[in-house]
């Protein structure tokens, strides 16, 4: 299920800010999802059934964290037809590797190229002038990606380069077990999906509309974490682990990470030194707990990770595609604010495309792995 949109001609209008020159821009955006939609007060009834569990336990257990995490609805690759042709899925330590990397493939390959698609298509140029592909899946640390289709871009000078990632819990999907906890978790808080963007330097005038220009990228890798984050690939699938101090832990160390970055982009800025607040945010949401710790920590304004919070609402945490979506939700929200803007007779404009015209966008991954972005709004 794709969602089409064409954002290009109504941002054409409200773009005020040049491009730097020799710096990557995202200039399209696209995404997709299966077919399935899973409203998340029915999930854990569905889950239990479809796994034959029926231990009341788990079951409340499900259903609280269900609530807790803020989601909505997410979309889903499994199936009734999934379930009814491969029941080992469901079936304790049995081997299925093979079964699941078939579904995953079929499932994967066909909402990426409707992602990309949609990005060619809002991007308004011919897919023969896509230069390079940048492929994503599984990844789990969210911004190499970025960073790669960033690099691409900026070393091959006239390039475009596709970056498509794809994701589904497919691979992990297994029963709920007393002993694992924090199975429930993912099966509480995960989703299917696919992300698209378009990146390239020197944007053309009339032809093509920077969003977002990246402008630096960096990461950092925090000692004895190695455990709180853990994905084991097995005979069953994917063995993925959670650590309950994951929060704590981003909380207790992003505020060195994002001084880092402040200070970076504060001298690409060139004006003053750029606070917290100046700042915009897109921020991977990897579950509200993180987005609270790091709104504590900051102390930044509710409205800050809005975008981060409405994409969790909407499709969950979909791994390396959800820092796409923030993005792209943060230009329509940009676009719904000059749409207001012009409609305001008396001129009383909010000038948030100005007072937040750099920005972080920041992620979290096995390791614990902090990526960091220095982005800067165009619109």
């Amino acid at each position: 299920m794709s969602t089409p949109t064409n954002m290009s001609n109504g941002y054409a209008k409200a773009h005020e800010l040049k491009p730097t020159q020799g710096k990557a821009a995202i200039l399209a955006f696209g995404k997709a999802f299966p077919r399935i939609e899973v409203k998340q007060e029915y999930l854990a009834e569905g889950y239990l059934r479809d796994t034959n569990c029926d231990d009341p336990v788990l079951k409340a257990k499900l259903e609280r964290l269900c609530k807790s995490t803020t989601v909505k609805t997410r979309y889903v690759v499994m199936s009734p037809e999934i379930l009814a042709k491969y029941p080992e899925l469901t079936v304790e330590g049995a081997t299925s590797i093979r079964q699941r990397l078939e579904i995953s493939n079929e499932a994967v390959t066909e909402i990426g190229v409707e992602a990309a698609k949609q990005a060619i298509s809002e991007w308004g140029r011919p897919a023969s002038q896509i230069t390079h592909l940048v492929y994503v899946t599984s990844s789990e640390i969210r911004l190499p990606g970025l960073r790669v289709a960033k690099d691409l871009a900026e070393n091959n000078p006239g390039s475009r380069v596709l970056l498509v990632t794809t994701e589904t819990t497919i691979i992990g999907y297994r029963p709920p077990n007393p002993s694992r906890p924090y199975d429930l978790v993912g099966a509480a808080l995960f989703g299917d999906g696919a992300a698209a963007a378009i990146l390239g330097t020197h944007p053309s005038p009339h032809l093509e509309t920077p969003f977002f220009e990246l402008h630096w990228a960096g990461q950092s890798f925090l000692p004895n974490t190695d455990h709180t984050i853990v994905g084991n690939l097995t005979e069953e699938g994917l063995i993925f682990h959670l650590g309950r101090d994951l929060p704590k832990i981003i909380e207790d160390n992003i505020e060195a990470f994002c001084n880092k970055l402040i200070g970076v982009a504060s001298s690409h800025n060139g004006k003053q030194e750029l606070q917290y607040k100046d700042l915009f945010w897109a921020v991977h949401p990897g579950g509200p707990a993180i987005l609270n710790a790091l709104e504590k920590k900051l102390d930044l304004p509710p409205e800050k990770l809005q975008c981060s919070r409405e994409v969790l609402m909407d499709y969950g945490n979909v791994s390396s595609n959800t820092i796409v979506y923030v993005l792209d939700y943060m230009r329509h929200k940009v676009a719904s604010n000059h749409k207001l803007n012009h409609k305001t007779v008396n001129n009383n404009v909010d000038h948030a495309s100005h007072t937040d015209e750099w920005g972080l966008i920041l992620a979290f991954g096995p390791g614990i792995t902090f990526e960091g972005l220095v982005a800067r709004k165009l619109v």
